[in-house]
């Protein structure tokens, strides 16, 4: 049976997506409170997997909850915690629990985190993660042994249109297509130009993009993801729009522009993967503005 998600990034629609990182213990108040205001906005909400190495409760429960709430879930995995044995356990074990989505990538080292003293796995990369997914749809584990009852999964991985190695990133999107990715979501894009030149150059068919968007809470963010996160370049004339906004207006400012950039990137792909980092109950409002209800 086809999920609603992969029903809407196979139809016309443009899709929406989020993300949630559930917390450092048990109490899911917080999360569930920005998973409702999320609903009705979004078509799917990622979960995400102890991103920046910060150990957080494991996310395939966490959606099994989520679409408890009637709200689509989209499980992200990381080669960094687990072996290839219980990366495929999980992903069998989360299809018991009625999750179709996920989201491959390599994950952080473990020394950038909270518990430093930890040993990153990375026994997969993220092509061999797309394969072993792929493979348990065909009714065979990685190694080829016959399942007994064969998943379903929509097979998600992710992009970085800004990488200062353009030909290597096209590549590797190719490369995922070849190992089983169904649809793409992206590091934050501010220049939808540049976006648009990778897509042309990667020519990834007809996998849908979703163009990550993070929206600018101040010049001082945006000068911070510009000098810390890899791919990630935030134009100077957008740093100064918000300074010029001043303490009391770069707020407003911050909406109106990650709202111009959905705007701009409904002709360039097929929908968007907002990550509020905060602003998660101001991300309908940003919606709104960009003209998507």
């Amino acid at each position: 049976m086809t999920c609603p998600f992969e029903k809407k990034i196979r139809s016309t629609s443009f899709v929406v997506t989020s993300e949630l990182t559930p917390p450092k213990g048990i109490d899911l108040s917080e999360f569930f409170a920005k998973a409702d205001a999320l609903k009705n906005s979004v078509d799917a909400i990622n979960i995400t997997e102890s991103p920046r190495a910060r150990m957080a409760v494991e996310p395939k429960s966490v959606g099994h909850l989520l679409q408890d709430r009637g709200i689509e879930a989209i499980v992200q995995i990381t080669a960094r915690d687990r072996n290839r044995i219980a990366i495929q356990a999980d992903l069998l074990g989360g299809c018991l629990l009625g999750i179709r989505n996920f989201m491959f990538m390599t994950g952080d080292d473990p020394k950038s985190g909270d518990n430093p003293e930890a040993k990153g796995v990375f026994d997969l990369t993220t092509m061999e993660l797309l394969a072993a997914a792929r493979s348990l749809c065909n009714g065979r584990d990685l190694a080829g042994n016959v399942l007994h009852g064969v998943p379903q999964m929509c097979i998600g991985s992710t992009l970085n249109p800004g990488s200062r190695d353009f030909a290597r990133e096209v590549e590797n999107a190719r490369r995922k297509i070849d190992a089983g990715s169904q649809f793409f979501q992206t590091q934050a894009v501010y220049d939808t130009d540049s976006l648009a030149r990778f897509l042309d150059a990667a020519k990834l068919g007809d996998a849908p993009v979703l163009a990550g968007v993070i929206p600018l809470k101040s010049a001082k963010m945006g000068a911070w993801l510009s000098a810390n996160v890899p791919g990630i370049q935030v134009p100077l004339a957008l740093i100064e729009e918000l300074k010029d906004a001043g303490p009391q207006g770069e707020a407003a400012k911050g909406v109106e522009i990650a709202a111009g950039t959905i705007r701009r990137l409904r002709n360039i792909c097929r929908g968007v993967h907002v990550m509020g980092i905060g602003w998660e109950l101001r991300i309908p409002e940003i919606l709104r503005a960009a003209g998507i209800s």
